[in-house]
């Protein structure tokens, strides 16, 4: 598997865009992929899963422990 490369704060819109392209709820997941790729600067590849890529994406719980980014 390949590892992510770090991306830019300005990347992150239209790798967000793209990872969010294939849900029905646009305005959270681009909401919270954002936030997240703002943290961990990445997102993963694909419209879902391969979160193994980014382990800070993977790895940020909700307090209920529910994963946080999409």
């Amino acid at each position: 598997m390949k590892q992510a490369t770090k991306l830019r704060p300005s990347d992150c819109k239209p790798k967000c865009t793209y990872r969010c392209s294939a849900t029905s709820h646009k305005k959270p997941c681009m909401f919270f992929c954002l936030k997240c790729c703002s943290k961990c600067l990445c997102v993963p590849p694909g419209t879902y899963g391969n979160k193994q890529v980014c382990p800070c994406y993977n790895n940020w719980k909700t307090k209920e422990g529910g994963p946080k980014c999409p």
